[in-house]
């Protein structure tokens, strides 16, 4: 056995700093994207939505001249359409921040 104790444990010791480096790194990383938003819209703009990096909706914004009592369907497509792209952007938001710390390892599941 190597004098001061087991071998490779320098290397876990290291392993363990860089992990909790970037632990730290994605704690604020998540803070920041809080306060990041995207915006979505569809029907040329008549609904607009607006999503923070926590993949939330935060305000949705509807022209009320496409408000027609007699097609609410219409209405509810564009919504979900421009809250669906909102959503899928506030993910390509994280995942392009995400890489940044991770250096595009890949790791599923981190958000």
């Amino acid at each position: 056995m190597a004098r001061g104790g087991f071998p490779g444990m320098g290397n876990m010791n290291n392993l363990m700093k860089q992990a909790k480096k970037m632990q730290e790194q994605m704690m604020k990383m998540q803070e920041e994207l809080e306060e990041k938003t995207v915006e979505a819209s569809a029907g040329g703009g008549v609904v607009t939505v607006i999503a923070n990096g926590k993949k939330e909706i935060i305000e949705i914004t509807i022209d009320p001249a496409v408000v027609d009592p007699d097609d609410i369907e219409m209405l509810q497509d564009l919504i979900m359409a421009a809250a669906n792209e909102a959503l899928r952007k506030a993910e390509e938001m994280v995942q392009s921040e995400m890489s940044k710390i991770t250096g595009g390892m890949g790791i599923p599941g981190m958000f």
